[in-house]
Protein backbone atom coordinates (compact mmCIF):
# COMPACT_ATOMS: atom_id res chain seq x y z
CA UNK A 1 0.00 0.00 0.00
CA UNK A 2 2.79 2.32 0.96
CA UNK A 3 4.61 1.52 -2.20
CA UNK A 4 1.82 2.19 -4.19
CA UNK A 5 1.37 5.67 -2.67
CA UNK A 6 5.10 6.57 -3.05
CA UNK A 7 4.87 5.61 -7.08
CA UNK A 8 1.65 7.89 -7.49
CA UNK A 9 3.57 11.03 -5.80
CA UNK A 10 6.91 10.32 -7.60
CA UNK A 11 4.43 10.43 -10.90
CA UNK A 12 2.60 13.54 -10.01
CA UNK A 13 6.09 15.33 -9.63
CA UNK A 14 7.17 14.40 -12.53
CA UNK A 15 3.65 15.57 -14.32
CA UNK A 16 4.05 19.22 -12.52
CA UNK A 17 7.44 19.31 -13.73
CA UNK A 18 6.94 18.73 -17.44
CA UNK A 19 3.64 21.02 -17.17
CA UNK A 20 5.64 24.15 -15.79
CA UNK A 21 8.64 23.74 -18.34
CA UNK A 22 6.05 23.56 -20.96
CA UNK A 23 4.09 26.50 -19.60
CA UNK A 24 7.63 28.21 -18.99
CA UNK A 25 8.61 27.90 -22.80
CA UNK A 26 5.27 28.47 -23.97
CA UNK A 27 5.12 31.92 -22.22
CA UNK A 28 8.96 32.86 -22.81
CA UNK A 29 11.20 31.90 -20.24
CA UNK A 30 13.18 34.38 -17.20
CA UNK A 31 16.08 33.32 -16.49
CA UNK A 32 19.53 34.32 -15.67
CA UNK A 33 22.85 33.20 -17.10
CA UNK A 34 21.06 29.40 -17.22
CA UNK A 35 19.64 26.94 -19.75
CA UNK A 36 15.96 25.98 -20.18
CA UNK A 37 14.74 23.16 -22.42
CA UNK A 38 11.10 22.41 -23.12
CA UNK A 39 9.75 18.96 -23.46
CA UNK A 40 7.94 17.64 -25.99
CA UNK A 41 5.12 16.22 -24.59
CA UNK A 42 1.76 17.83 -24.34
CA UNK A 43 0.18 18.86 -21.51
CA UNK A 44 -2.29 16.26 -20.68
CA UNK A 45 -5.56 17.05 -21.97
CA UNK A 46 -4.37 18.89 -25.04
CA UNK A 47 -4.83 18.10 -28.00
CA UNK A 48 -2.38 17.12 -30.98
CA UNK A 49 -1.29 20.33 -33.22
CA UNK A 50 0.08 18.37 -36.30
CA UNK A 51 3.02 20.27 -37.81
CA UNK A 52 3.82 22.87 -35.30
CA UNK A 53 7.21 22.08 -33.09
CA UNK A 54 7.03 22.49 -29.68
CA UNK A 55 10.67 21.56 -29.00
CA UNK A 56 13.06 24.01 -28.29
CA UNK A 57 17.27 23.35 -28.50
CA UNK A 58 18.75 26.20 -26.62
CA UNK A 59 22.41 27.50 -27.58
CA UNK A 60 24.55 29.52 -25.23
CA UNK A 61 24.94 33.14 -26.33
CA UNK A 62 28.93 32.64 -26.63
CA UNK A 63 28.97 30.15 -29.27
CA UNK A 64 27.09 32.85 -31.65
CA UNK A 65 28.20 36.23 -30.28
CA UNK A 66 31.15 37.83 -28.79
CA UNK A 67 29.25 40.02 -26.61
CA UNK A 68 26.37 41.07 -25.59
CA UNK A 69 26.61 44.57 -26.42
CA UNK A 70 22.96 46.00 -26.36
CA UNK A 71 21.31 42.27 -26.01
CA UNK A 72 21.06 39.55 -28.56
CA UNK A 73 18.06 37.87 -30.43
CA UNK A 74 19.55 34.10 -31.50
CA UNK A 75 16.96 32.79 -33.81
CA UNK A 76 17.13 28.89 -34.65
CA UNK A 77 15.72 28.06 -37.84
CA UNK A 78 16.00 24.40 -37.30
CA UNK A 79 14.50 24.43 -33.74
CA UNK A 80 12.01 27.52 -34.66
CA UNK A 81 12.86 29.12 -31.14
CA UNK A 82 13.84 32.71 -30.58
CA UNK A 83 16.49 33.28 -27.55
CA UNK A 84 16.70 36.73 -26.20
CA UNK A 85 20.01 37.74 -23.71
CA UNK A 86 20.27 41.09 -21.67
CA UNK A 87 23.20 43.15 -22.15
CA UNK A 88 24.06 42.12 -18.58
CA UNK A 89 22.46 38.88 -18.78
CA UNK A 90 19.82 39.30 -16.03
CA UNK A 91 17.10 38.86 -18.54
CA UNK A 92 16.68 35.82 -21.05
CA UNK A 93 13.55 34.75 -22.60
CA UNK A 94 13.12 31.46 -25.02
CA UNK A 95 9.73 32.06 -27.55
CA UNK A 96 8.57 29.30 -29.95
CA UNK A 97 8.19 30.86 -33.12
CA UNK A 98 7.35 30.57 -37.18
CA UNK A 99 10.17 30.28 -39.60
CA UNK A 100 10.53 30.72 -43.96
CA UNK A 101 8.37 27.92 -45.25
CA UNK A 102 11.49 26.89 -47.61
CA UNK A 103 15.46 27.13 -47.62
CA UNK A 104 14.97 29.31 -50.89
CA UNK A 105 12.98 32.15 -48.91
CA UNK A 106 15.64 31.48 -45.51
CA UNK A 107 18.00 33.85 -44.82
CA UNK A 108 21.01 33.02 -42.42
CA UNK A 109 23.91 35.02 -40.20
CA UNK A 110 24.40 38.08 -38.30
CA UNK A 111 22.56 40.98 -38.42
CA UNK A 112 20.86 43.96 -36.38
CA UNK A 113 17.52 46.32 -35.43
CA UNK A 114 17.86 48.89 -37.11
CA UNK A 115 13.98 50.36 -36.33
CA UNK A 116 11.35 49.25 -33.84
CA UNK A 117 7.54 49.69 -34.83
CA UNK A 118 4.48 49.24 -33.09
CA UNK A 119 1.78 49.10 -34.88
CA UNK A 120 3.13 48.02 -38.31
CA UNK A 121 1.82 48.57 -41.46
CA UNK A 122 3.20 46.42 -44.66
CA UNK A 123 3.38 46.16 -47.84
CA UNK A 124 4.42 43.08 -50.09
CA UNK A 125 7.63 42.51 -51.26
CA UNK A 126 8.42 42.51 -55.46
CA UNK A 127 8.57 38.77 -55.14
CA UNK A 128 5.56 38.22 -52.96
CA UNK A 129 4.06 39.64 -55.35
CA UNK A 130 5.38 37.61 -58.35
CA UNK A 131 3.94 34.15 -56.45
CA UNK A 132 0.55 35.81 -55.31
CA UNK A 133 -0.43 38.84 -57.46
CA UNK A 134 -4.30 39.04 -55.72
CA UNK A 135 -2.58 40.54 -52.35
CA UNK A 136 -3.10 43.75 -51.99
CA UNK A 137 -0.67 46.45 -52.30
CA UNK A 138 -0.24 48.36 -49.10
CA UNK A 139 -2.06 46.87 -45.47
CA UNK A 140 -2.36 49.38 -42.69
CA UNK A 141 -1.79 48.93 -39.49
CA UNK A 142 -4.41 46.74 -37.30
CA UNK A 143 -5.69 43.32 -36.45
CA UNK A 144 -5.53 42.06 -40.33
CA UNK A 145 -1.88 42.96 -40.62
CA UNK A 146 0.61 40.35 -41.16
CA UNK A 147 3.25 41.73 -38.94
CA UNK A 148 1.35 41.80 -36.03
CA UNK A 149 1.14 44.17 -33.29
CA UNK A 150 5.00 44.88 -33.44
CA UNK A 151 8.12 44.29 -35.42
CA UNK A 152 11.89 44.87 -34.99
CA UNK A 153 13.38 46.14 -38.11
CA UNK A 154 16.30 44.42 -39.44
CA UNK A 155 19.17 45.90 -41.55
CA UNK A 156 18.77 43.43 -44.29
CA UNK A 157 15.93 44.72 -46.51
CA UNK A 158 12.58 42.94 -45.91
CA UNK A 159 13.34 41.51 -43.16
CA UNK A 160 12.12 41.38 -39.64
CA UNK A 161 11.22 40.10 -36.55
CA UNK A 162 7.42 40.54 -36.01
CA UNK A 163 4.11 39.57 -34.62
CA UNK A 164 1.31 37.78 -35.89
CA UNK A 165 -2.29 37.38 -35.42
CA UNK A 166 -2.64 34.08 -37.19
CA UNK A 167 -1.56 31.73 -33.94
CA UNK A 168 -1.85 28.70 -36.35
CA UNK A 169 2.12 29.58 -38.03
CA UNK A 170 3.97 29.71 -34.69
CA UNK A 171 5.92 26.48 -34.90
CA UNK A 172 5.77 26.15 -38.43
CA UNK A 173 7.43 26.81 -41.71
CA UNK A 174 5.18 29.59 -42.74
CA UNK A 175 6.55 32.98 -43.81
CA UNK A 176 7.95 34.29 -46.22
CA UNK A 177 11.61 34.70 -44.63
CA UNK A 178 11.13 36.87 -41.62
CA UNK A 179 10.50 35.20 -38.46
CA UNK A 180 7.02 35.55 -36.40
CA UNK A 181 5.67 35.28 -32.87
CA UNK A 182 2.78 35.39 -31.05
CA UNK A 183 1.26 39.29 -30.36
CA UNK A 184 2.01 38.88 -26.78
CA UNK A 185 5.83 37.80 -27.29
CA UNK A 186 7.21 39.95 -29.23
CA UNK A 187 5.18 42.83 -27.35
CA UNK A 188 7.46 41.87 -24.60
CA UNK A 189 10.26 41.22 -26.82
CA UNK A 190 10.16 44.67 -28.37
CA UNK A 191 10.14 46.18 -25.21
CA UNK A 192 13.25 44.79 -24.45
CA UNK A 193 15.34 44.57 -27.12
CA UNK A 194 16.95 47.73 -28.50
CA UNK A 195 17.46 49.36 -31.99
CA UNK A 196 21.12 48.01 -32.61
CA UNK A 197 20.54 44.63 -30.91
CA UNK A 198 22.39 41.98 -32.02
CA UNK A 199 20.87 39.11 -33.93
CA UNK A 200 21.50 36.27 -35.92
CA UNK A 201 19.48 33.76 -37.98
CA UNK A 202 21.23 30.25 -38.27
Amino acid sequence: MTEGLIMKLIKDSSFSRRGALLGAAASGVFLGAGVATAQTTAPLGTPPVRRNISSFSTSNWRDHFENLNHGAILCDIDSRAVQYWSEDESVYKLYPSSVPESEELTKRGYTSVIKKVEGPSWRPTPSMKIRNPDWPDYFPPGPDNPLGTHALYLSWQYYRVHGTGDTRKIGRQSSNGCIGLYNEHIKELFALAEVGTQVKLF
